[in-house]
């Protein structure tokens, strides 16, 4: 009869344990969301423009995206994901101070902007006439303290890094970032419609310890795009954000007649800037696993902290790096020829 009590017990307790491990994986968690990889989709059935050229059936544009979810409360609870692939990050990281509405819809917003800036890129470099009026970086304001405060001012614009032009905050950020905290920089700036040059000495950036910053605030004005030449049309199904620029102008001068891919199947991502600058993205780990799966060839990816992450979990596909359209382009065109039947 005792035996007979504590086997009872036993399987209460083991049934008591199954519910709770179901609780707290089909709960959501409020504080992180976990991030997993999407294989890549081929561009070429979601574009449509005018004057668009057969597309040979060999190689191919590929964007990639990522799927993502709130956490379970187990994965909270672990600190860990569960799924193959995945990332954790903290509901901040991913939502900033938007609620999860407000998030959808910038990134639906970014998602058309880079469409748009992708096509007056890639049909400026076709020739056609695209009028496209760079921004200004202005600084809004410059921490107390900071490595900054003894140069700039509210107001100053901002023109170049180590001597390369600035004309967006994402390309502000590479070229700063990019730099190992405690080195200096050159920045050329305008003050009251004098240029000058100084050298400014990077700290920390408060958001990741392995990036360099100055101290500063910063807005982004002005910047657009004229009436396009040729109505472009891509339907991304839902994604959001600004990583398919890259891969959209190079899908897009394929499909007017431009052999881009060179019969590889070609990966790319990377917010795409007006000058054609090419800007880091998030989750490229995810990213990479995703061009991978898909079977492709190559994958495009910027220069820096996501080439890192992307040869990391490369496992065999080709990364090629790079930081603007002109040098994606010339990235596939010196690749090996590409051997006839070979996937």
């Amino acid at each position: 009869m005792r035996s007979l009590t504590l086997a009872r017990a036993a399987g209460a307790g083991l049934l008591l344990a199954v519910i709770a491990l179901s609780v707290l994986y089909l709960v959501p968690s409020d504080k992180y969301y976990v991030f997993l990889p999407d294989r890549a989709h081929p561009l070429e059935p979601l574009v449509r423009i005018a004057g668009e050229q057969p597309v040979p059936q060999e190689g191919g544009v590929y964007f990639v995206d990522v799927r993502f979810r709130k956490a379970h409360l187990l994965e909270d609870l672990l600190g860990r994901p569960l799924a193959r692939g995945a990332t954790l990050l903290p509901a901040r990281a991913v939502l900033g101070d938007a609620t999860p509405k407000q998030a959808q819809h910038i990134d639906i917003t970014q998602m058309e902007n880079s469409q748009k800036i992708a096509a007056a890129v890639a049909l400026k470099r076709l020739g056609y006439h695209v009028s496209i009026r760079l921004p200004e970086v202005v600084v809004r304001g410059v921490l107390r303290k900071a490595p900054a405060d003894r140069v700039l001012r509210p107001g100053d614009k901002l023109l170049a890094v180590n001597g390369q032009q600035v004309h967006s905050l994402g390309r502000l950020h590479m070229l700063i970032a990019s730099r190992r905290p405690g080195k200096s920089i050159s920045i050329t700036y305008s003050h009251s419609g004098r240029v000058a040059t100084s050298t400014i000495r990077t700290i920390a950036s408060p958001d990741d310890k392995r990036q360099a910053a100055i101290g500063i605030l910063v807005d982004e004005i002005g910047g657009s795009v004229g009436k396009l030449p040729i109505k472009v049309r891509i339907n991304t199904q839902g994604v959001g954000g600004p990583s398919a620029g890259l891969a959209f102008a190079l899908d897009l001068m394929e499909e007017l007649g431009r052999n881009v891919d060179h019969g590889y199947k070609v990966a790319a991502t990377g917010e795409l800037d007006l000058d054609g600058s090419v800007l880091p993205i998030g989750a490229a780990k995810q990213k990479t696993i995703g061009a991978r799966e898909a079977g492709v060839d190559v994958f495009l990816v910027p220069a820096g902290s996501n080439t890192r992450v992307a040869r990391k979990y490369a496992q065999g596909l080709r990364i090629i790096p790079v930081q603007s359209f002109p040098q994606a382009l010339h990235a596939l065109a010196t690749l090996p020829a590409k051997h006839p039947g070979k996937a």
